[in-house]
């Protein structure tokens, strides 16, 4: 295998194909990263067994010639030392050739590295995928969705199918849940699909943060194909699958109140800024507990207190306040999660009283629901 290529593009590819190499893994081919070229142009491809992302590197674009194709082949090369070798080459061009026994040489103007290479042959096949159930969702759709939810995924591993997040997909549109059962986030979205049955998947948070970070911020078409135990994205160039979680995920829909018995609209950023300041002096205490209370005048009073440290007390004024007088407190961390994954000015609340779960939503999108369970704090 020989080929030469332009330096930047190769380190955007390898940088994509990196995030889902993982040192921990008792797969030692794994650590590399497949490198495939061909009269087409240049494959990577990078696995951890539960997310395999593939970037593709044609011989040219935009009538610009990228890649170089003087022989084909495959080799894997320790996606560390590769990565890093890439990053500080000099030259904007790369030239890799592959001698006997995987030696591998990477020359860029007066540096050349020799590499130990693996035999590709022994690298995992990526699933093989009938591309029948596909739904159609702009990238920077699809990342708004991920951001808005995966942060309310659970961290352990007790309950494993509550480390995903739920996509549901039914009459032309999707959405997507997560909670870690003290916390709830809900995102809908319009999409193109051609999936005649209601369909529901589960995919890990950890394989939707990673996809976020691969994603522009535009509004190119991403095709998602779903099967049994796989999940594929399709971008332009780029291949990203990710297993999906086995289980029954919890019916969340008997989670959110119908009723409500004290109302409150206030404006986000306040209320956002009024809760971190207050978890300043939370922080140290028990789960970083904030109280909530009504007072009259339309005024929601913020507050802590942590005895061998300070309490703190701060008003907002409300935009409405209706209902019920209310005390409540809550996790700090969590309503602050839930109010910068909120796109909106105003947001309205609805308590159901101090130890039931209360919902956030955005008074000028109701494709958006918060939901937190409260704290007892006696």
């Amino acid at each position: 295998m020989k080929f030469i290529i332009q330096r930047d593009r190769l380190i955007q590819s390898v940088n994509e194909v990196m995030k889902a190499v993982t040192s921990r893994t008792t797969i030692p081919i794994l650590t590399g990263i497949k490198l495939t070229a061909d009269s087409e142009g240049l494959t990577l491809t990078g696995s951890d067994s539960d997310i395999s992302i593939q970037s593709f590197i044609p011989v040219e674009e935009d009538e610009h010639e990228i890649v170089e194709v003087k022989e084909s082949g495959a080799i894997v090369l320790n996606a560390r030392f590769f990565g890093e070798i890439i990053k500080k080459l000099p030259m904007e061009t790369v030239e890799i050739e592959v001698h006997n026994n995987f030696q591998t040489t990477i020359r860029s103007g007066k540096a050349e590295f020799n590499l130990n290479g693996l035999d590709a042959e022994e690298y995992p096949h990526l699933p093989l995928i009938e591309e029948e159930n596909i739904i159609k969702i702009p990238a920077d759709l699809l990342k708004s969705l991920i951001r808005q939810t995966v942060f309310a995924v659970s961290t352990s591993e007790t309950r494993p199918i509550l480390t995903g997040v739920k996509l549901e997909v039914q009459n032309e549109e999707l959405t997507c849940i997560a909670t870690d059962s003290h916390r709830l986030a809900m995102r809908k979205a319009p999409i193109e699909s051609k999936l005649t049955d209601p369909t529901s998947v589960v995919i890990p948070g950890k394989s939707l943060n990673e996809l976020s970070k691969i994603l522009d911020d535009n509004n190119e078409i991403i095709e998602m194909v779903i099967t049994e135990n796989q999940v594929l994205f399709k971008a332009k160039n780029l291949l990203f699958f990710s297993r999906l979680l086995e289980g029954n995920y919890p019916d969340t829909s008997r989670l959110i109140p119908s009723e409500s018995k004290t109302d409150v609209i206030v404006h986000a950023k306040e209320f956002l800024k009024a809760i971190d300041r207050a978890s300043l002096l939370a922080r140290e205490g028990r789960n970083n507990v904030v109280k909530l209370s009504t007072l009259p005048g339309g005024v929601i009073e913020v507050s802590s207190n942590t005895p061998e440290i300070g309490k703190v007390v701060e008003e907002v004024q409300a935009e409405l306040i209706e209902g019920d007088e209310l005390k409540i407190s809550f996790s700090a961390k969590f309503v602050m999660d839930a109010l910068k994954a909120l796109e909106g000015t105003d947001i309205k609340i609805n308590f159901t009283g101090a130890m039931r779960p209360f919902v956030i939503r955005s008074i000028h999108d109701d494709t958006m629901l918060q939901l937190i369970l409260p704290v007892r704090t006696y």
